[in-house]
């Protein structure tokens, strides 16, 4: 019996990526951000959510993808506070697809080297024994968000 795992299926410059549905506390439509000053230029703002300051991330900025999408048809993943070190922190994208179950088997490794330097976790194939995607390569970036976040906390951001 092969195990499976829940992401959530998103969008950033036109290409899908994923993250580990444990780390997604909730996803919010785009808000005005407050900008922070000489903040490093991955860090888009803060919100108030609810009450609770919430530190924001492009990741368009953060993974080098160039910004194809206007800011407020965006939307932002918002963390949970255990995946960022107990902060609240959200994570902009272009837009949020789906939450997909994969089998363990739908999942490529990458090469170990490629993997350090791009936060991947593997590739997902989508849609192997399904057939017929709609315009789409089937691929989705699974990212390896809490080693981002480690490295960025160690970095000091």
């Amino acid at each position: 019996m092969s195990t499976s795992v829940d992401v959530v299926d998103f969008e950033i410059g036109g290409t899908r990526y994923a993250l580990d549905i444990v780390m997604a506390r909730e996803i919010v439509e785009m808000v005005p951000l407050t900008p922070v000053p000489r903040a490093p230029e991955f860090i888009a703002g803060i919100i108030n959510l609810r009450g609770e300051i919430t530190n924001i991330i492009n990741l368009n900025s953060l993974l080098q993808i160039p910004d194809q999408k206007a800011m407020a048809e965006k939307k932002i993943i918002v963390l949970v506070p255990e995946a960022a070190g107990g902060s609240n922190l959200g994570i902009i994208v272009d837009d949020v697809r789906s939450v997909l179950q994969v089998a363990e088997e739908d999942v490529e490794g990458m090469d170990e080297s490629l993997c350090q330097e791009a936060y991947i976790k593997g590739i997902i194939r989508e849609g192997a024994g399904e057939g017929g995607n709609t315009g789409s390569t089937g691929l989705i970036i699974w990212i390896d968000m809490a080693k981002m976040l480690q490295n960025l906390a160690g970095a000091g951001a």
